[in-house]
């Protein structure tokens, strides 16, 4: 069998479950090739335990205008959001605080995530996660950010 042409690969992100043909999705796909409500049938169907929590999603798609895709976990800063309880991180996060989580809660995200992250050992990766949420004003209790060094 001759292997596809790949034609486009692109990636977009989405509520889990929840997506809609609406911009900026749809657009997104039709500039592609893609058929928007084939792509959002499927998507739908294989995120529907996600239920609404935006995830990634890379789109691979082909000459004769099929295509895959792959469901990447969702960004850290929502599994933070997430974890913390809040709505949106911090404008000033130097300044202001405004949530904070738990070593174990940033251990959680950092195996939730680490298929997709690099790092050679959970410490690394839970320092990646730690330092998003500082970016975001969130405190990390109990895990060694690197600060003063």
């Amino acid at each position: 069998m001759a292997k596809k042409q790949i034609t486009s690969v692109f990636k977009i992100q989405a509520p889990g479950g929840q997506a809609t043909p609406a911009p900026p999705i749809g657009p997104a796909l039709g500039q592609n090739g893609v058929n928007p409500g084939q792509f959002i049938q499927q998507f739908n169907e294989r995120t529907r335990a996600l239920n609404g929590k935006v995830v990634g999603c890379v789109i691979t798609v082909y000459q004769d205008r099929s295509f895959e895709f792959e469901i990447k976990s969702p960004p850290a800063a929502v599994l933070i959001k997430d974890a913390a309880g809040i709505e949106k991180g911090s404008g000033v996060p130097n300044k202001n605080k405004v949530a904070t989580i738990s070593a174990d809660q940033v251990r959680a995200i950092a195996e939730e995530k680490i298929k997709e992250m690099t790092g050679h050992n959970m410490e690394a990766m839970m320092k990646t996660i730690a330092g998003t949420a500082r970016s975001m004003g969130v405190i990390v209790d109990g895990v060694d950010q690197g600060q003063g060094q």
